[in-house]
């Protein structure tokens, strides 16, 4: 009976814990996105920055290559042109730049790079916005609250508190009937 009673709660622990996680995810709660561009791996072009205005300098480096290996870069899609990719002498990647050209329109491109050795092709992404579309250079400072859905009642935002609280609340009901109805031998 206590080997049964255990396994109905660990049973209800999941239905509780699945329960909650899917509130969550639908509230809109997402774990930290990954940065883009954060190092390069191994037969992938990095673009820095990913996203350029009309007439800025782009760097491009990959490790594709192999140690002391050359490329030819090829930013035609933006207008561009070709661009060299040179060796790096201790990390073991080629890099190289080219600028966008001032007519180019917003939208995203395609970057290429060809390895001198072998001709293994590596491509990366570029975005090109308007100036007015950027976002300002200099980092803003965070101010006031995290909008979380839950937290104190003096919140910024109190209809997204009470939001918060009420799914939290639908979901330990609803794991709390079907802890009882399992209890109770309903089944699910």
């Amino acid at each position: 009976m206590r080997r049964t009673a255990r396994r109905t709660a660990r049973r209800a622990a999941h239905v509780l814990t699945g329960t909650a996680l899917a509130v969550i995810a639908t509230a809109g709660f997402t774990a930290p996105a990954h940065a883009a561009g954060a190092g390069t791996r191994a037969g992938s072009l990095e673009v820095y920055p990913s996203t350029a205005v009309p007439g800025g300098t782009v760097s491009v480096n990959t490790a594709a290559c192999g140690e002391g290996g050359a490329a030819t870069g090829d930013a035609g899609a933006v207008g561009a042109g070709r661009f060299p990719l040179a060796p790096r002498a201790h990390e073991g990647e080629a890099i190289g730049r080219f600028r966008v050209p001032p007519s180019a329109q917003p939208g995203t491109y395609e970057i290429v790079a060809e390895c001198a050795a072998g001709g293994r092709r590596v491509t990366g992404d570029l975005v090109v916005v308007l100036a007015s579309d950027r976002q300002p250079a200099q980092p803003v400072q965070p101010r006031g609250s995290v909008k979380t859905g839950v937290g104190g009642a003096l919140g910024p935002d109190p209809v997204q508190t009470a939001a918060g609280v009420a799914a939290l609340a639908v979901a330990a009901a609803g794991g709390t009937w079907l802890l009882h109805r399992r209890a109770r031998g309903d089944g699910i």
